[in-house]
């Protein structure tokens, strides 16, 4: 397998902003004490899915209280209130600038996030991390749908793409698409993924793996 293209996700991959989303989301529900710990694993199980499902799942799996439009909107505009300038602020994942400067430059780029589309490219502009990056996609398309118009739009077949991500939905679009994927998994954390899944703890274990990995096998279509 030749690979022409890597897609990151953003949280837990490139920044190490994945704890700053589950503390907002505590803070966000803190109205629900009781629920505290439930809502936490709820957005934790489901890392990498648009924050406004994950508010849909919070009321209707763990509230049992309906979500009105206008109310699902608020949370979303108190969560980037909450989340925006620490990860505007926070370090990077170790490797993570050194991989995007040394493989930029021979192979196309891509960040593929649950973070609101234009959230997400101002992080990445502020960050000063665009000029890395040949597209930056996020909600409210799924990862999934991110991926083949990836494909779509740069000729690419899904074998030469690798994707990198820290949750479970990420391994889940990568298999749902036949893409090769790796997890991040952060040292001293459980993986996520299934035991036979390529796991680094940062970028820098990247680079070694990129032409040992396999594409993982799709789901069956109906």
């Amino acid at each position: 397998m030749t690979t022409k293209a890597i897609a990151l996700d953003f949280d837990g991959v490139i920044l190490e902003s994945a704890a700053i989303k589950t503390e907002a989301m505590r803070v966000l529900f803190a109205g629900h004490a009781a629920h505290s710990a439930e809502i936490a694993a709820l957005h934790e199980r489901h890392a990498g899915i648009s924050r406004y499902v994950k508010f849909d799942m919070i009321h209707r799996d763990i509230l049992k209280t309906p979500l009105a439009p206008a109310a699902r909107e608020a949370l979303g505009r108190k969560f980037s209130d909450l989340v925006v300038a620490k990860v505007l602020a926070c370090s990077f994942v170790p490797g993570a600038r050194e991989f995007l400067e040394a493989r930029h430059r021979s192979l196309p780029l891509f960040v593929i996030s649950g973070t609101p589309d234009g959230e997400l490219a101002e992080i990445v502009a502020r960050r000063g991390l665009a000029s890395y990056f040949k597209g930056v996609y996020g909600s409210p398309r799924s990862k999934a749908e991110i991926l083949r118009s990836i494909f779509a739009d740069h000729g690419l077949e899904g074998c030469e793409l690798i994707f990198v991500g820290d949750g479970l939905s990420d391994f889940e679009a990568a298999r749902a698409v036949g893409v090769p994927f790796v997890g991040r998994v952060r040292d001293g954390e459980a993986s996520p993924f299934p035991a036979t899944t390529a796991v680094v703890s940062n970028l820098t274990e990247l680079e070694s793996m990129l032409d040992r990995i396999r594409p993982l096998s799709m789901e069956p279509r109906s």
